[in-house]
């Protein structure tokens, strides 16, 4: 089992668990990949891992947000209001029985 800085408990260092992890993740997604393929893929997955570890040590200034411009809610709250009376609404449509007719389908 590897540890966080990447060596195994043997003391070994993470390249080979980095070729055993392609050549897992090439077998579950069925791909045939020869040894240089597997070689360089560890090589790049390393590479990605050594960048996620720069970004880890860059300082976030104490701020954790990620919109440029504050956010704000901008709209009105909802307040029920009756503008117009049901009955008048239904003088205007077309109704059978106090009901609105929509067309057929």
């Amino acid at each position: 089992m590897p540890r966080p800085d990447g060596t195994r408990e043997d003391g070994s260092g993470g390249e080979e668990l980095d070729a055993r992890t392609v050549k897992n993740v090439a077998r579950i997604a069925r791909l045939r990949l020869t040894e240089e393929e597997v070689a360089q893929y560890a090589k790049d997955m390393d590479d990605v891992l050594n960048y996620f570890a720069i970004l880890d040590e860059a300082s976030d200034l104490g701020r954790h947000d990620f919109n440029p411009v504050p956010v704000s809610d901008v709209l009105r709250e909802d307040e029920p209001s009756l503008d117009i009376s049901p009955e008048e609404l239904r003088a205007m449509m077309d109704t059978y029985q106090e009901m609105v007719r929509g067309p057929r389908l």
